[in-house]
């Protein structure tokens, strides 16, 4: 007997049912029902009921299932960022469409500064943004300009095969973010894979950018 078939006995009634109820439909002992249970409430899957208090004596538990979509199942992100990508790379401005969204996801996830950083205040709160977005930034100078090393790239097998979408998508989130926080600098431009593990998103002021 198992998990999935304690949640078909409840999706199945037209009901609440008993812990001895669904026992005797599956013809099981019942704590191995009140096992099940446990686990398939702690998922959100099935709820408890309230019983009928109106009654004499203890009143006995009794559950439903929770209709919707099994907030537990397999995700497929990956296919969905697969196909996206793959329709994005055939437009002719994939490129570009590819940085404004970008741009707009990080405004939609960042919130204006109340008062406008500075330039190292700016570039902290990117490297901190980074670091949470799984890129393993690192603070980097060159040439006396400022760079941000990226260390790892959270989309990439994408990255690999749709540079120019997936690139463009980082560039315009560092890009965007730095923006919504009215930040002296920008990233103007990002080199990906200038070695096999590390892309470099190169600093400049953003009245030069």
């Amino acid at each position: 007997m198992t998990r999935e078939e304690v949640l078909a006995t409840l999706r199945g009634a037209t009901s609440a049912l008993t812990i001895p109820q669904i026992a005797d439909e599956l013809g099981v002992h019942p704590n191995t029902v009140r096992f099940h249970l446990d686990t398939l409430v702690s998922d959100g899957r099935v709820e408890r009921v309230e019983p009928d208090h109106r009654r004499p004596g203890r009143p006995p538990l009794m559950f439903r299932a929770v209709h919707g979509m099994d907030p537990g199942g397999t995700r497929r992100y990956r296919v969905l960022a697969e196909i996206l990508t793959l329709a994005l790379a055939g437009d002719r401005n994939a490129s570009a469409k590819a940085l404004e969204a970008g741009r707009a996801w990080a405004r939609r996830v960042t919130s204006p500064a109340r008062k406008t950083p500075g330039a190292q205040q700016s570039i902290n709160q990117l490297v901190e943004l980074l670091d949470e977005l799984g890129f393993s930034p690192q603070r980097r100078k060159a040439h006396g300009q400022q760079q941000i090393g990226l260390r790892h790239c959270p989309f990439f097998e994408l990255a690999q095969d749709r540079s120019t979408v997936v690139c463009p998508i980082h560039l315009g989130l560092m890009q965007g973010a730095l923006a919504t926080w009215r930040a002296p600098v920008t990233v103007d431009r990002l080199e990906p894979f200038v070695e096999p593990d590390l892309c470099l998103a190169h600093l400049t002021p953003a009245a030069a950018s």
